[in-house]
């Protein structure tokens, strides 16, 4: 009798284990590199900074092609902005940077409120909400008035809302409000409303295409400026995703490239450029 008990124990051992696997709980899979960096071109992407990550970011953009060969087709000129994104979790991200163009401050808060995901819980979309502001620090053009500080400043609310359709494409809007509190004439209007679309198309395991296109709502676009359109690449090699792209708009920041966006691609005002993102991992999550 003991050694039947002893060779039926590994048989129950093995039944205990199934039954075990069997009564698991559904698991959440949450929908991942909608994109592959946080921000699309200009535009904020669907996806965040994941918790405990620094991202480094350098955004470079030459001038015009329409240059021509003088301007070495815009090689001869360059506007830089160098920042930095944090995650403070997977849903809460941070960043701020400097422009050379205008010699701009920026920063922003970006939260993700609901997160595409299937199995368990199904959530068909990714909704996130952003928040930036920017501080321009020019001389003021008219020294001698009474100016105010405020008066350099402006701020951008964005509502991010979009999906992963399948595992090579990507979708998204973004409703976007921009308040400035100065503007050059009486009939500029402070407050502009646009809205951003965004896709992605994946062409390889490290290759991307984006593009982007912002529209402004009618009589918000002041005389002489323009929609703006971009079209790019990503390329990601290990810890470094690089995007090279052509773009009409001169500014890094949201509220020169929404409603400051000059350049005309039918005239050839287009930009050559390149984002960089380099992560570090300064926190690791526990198991």
């Amino acid at each position: 009798m003991l050694l039947f008990v002893l060779s039926a124990l590994p048989l129950f051992a093995q039944e205990d284990l199934l039954d075990l696997l069997g009564e698991e709980e559904p698991t959440v899979d949450f929908a991942t590199a909608s994109f592959k960096t946080n921000r699309v071109i200009n535009l904020h992407s669907l996806e965040s900074t994941a918790g405990g990550v620094l991202d480094f970011k350098i955004g470079h953009r030459f001038g015009f092609l329409s240059g021509g060969i003088s301007e070495l087709f815009g090689l001869d000129q360059a506007l830089i902005r160098i920042g930095a994104d944090y995650g403070i979790s997977d849903r809460l991200t941070i960043g701020a940077g400097r422009s050379s163009f205008e010699k701009t401050y920026d920063g922003f808060l970006k939260y993700k409120l609901l997160r595409q995901s299937s199995g368990a819980k199904k959530m068909p979309i990714t909704l996130a909400l952003m928040a930036s502001t920017a501080i321009k620090t020019l001389p003021f053009r008219n020294p001698d008035r009474e100016n105010y500080l405020s008066s350099k400043m402006y701020y951008t609310y964005q509502l991010i809302l979009g999906r992963k359709i399948s595992d090579g494409f990507t979708l998204q809007l973004s409703p976007t409000l921009v308040h400035r509190n100065l503007v050059r004439l009486e009939s500029e209007a402070n407050d502009v409303l646009a809205i951003g679309g965004a896709g992605r198309i994946k062409l390889s395991k490290r290759i991307a295409i984006n593009a982007e296109y912002i529209y402004v709502l009618p009589d918000q676009l002041a005389p002489g400026y323009r929609n703006s359109l971009s079209i790019g690449f990503d390329i990601e090699t290990g810890g470094h995703v690089f995007q090279l792209h052509f773009t009409n708009s001169t500014s890094l920041v949201e509220k020169g490239f929404i409603t400051e966006t000059t350049g005309n691609w039918l005239d050839g005002d287009v930009h050559f450029g390149f984002n960089v993102s380099r992560v570090f991992t300064l926190r690791r999550k526990k198991e």
